[in-house]
């Protein structure tokens, strides 16, 4: 336990930014978890275009907190939009 009053401080604000970055965290698996369920279960292509901008704000806002690293952002980005491309194409061949 900190005996200095900085310290304290420090530790109090060091939980705080814990927790935020722990629920800024979750909502980006939540996030990209919707995504794929929506391709999953079949929904419509702008239904799921419209979750996968989420996710991706939700990404970029991570990345830019310091969350996550910027090339983990651009892999998760990058892997559902493939998917969801992918899911679009056979629609547009017909």
């Amino acid at each position: 336990m900190p005996n200095l009053k900085s310290a304290k401080k420090r530790v109090k604000q060091t939980e705080k930014r814990r927790k935020i970055n722990i629920a800024r965290k979750t909502s980006v698996k939540t996030a990209v978890r919707k995504v794929l369920d929506s391709l999953k279960r079949g929904d419509s292509i702008e239904e799921t275009r419209k979750l996968l901008r989420e996710a991706e704000s939700k990404v970029a806002r991570a990345k830019g907190k310091g969350v996550i690293h910027r090339k983990t952002a651009s892999r998760k980005v990058s892997r559902l939009a493939k998917a969801v491309a992918q899911k679009d194409r056979p629609a547009a061949s017909k």
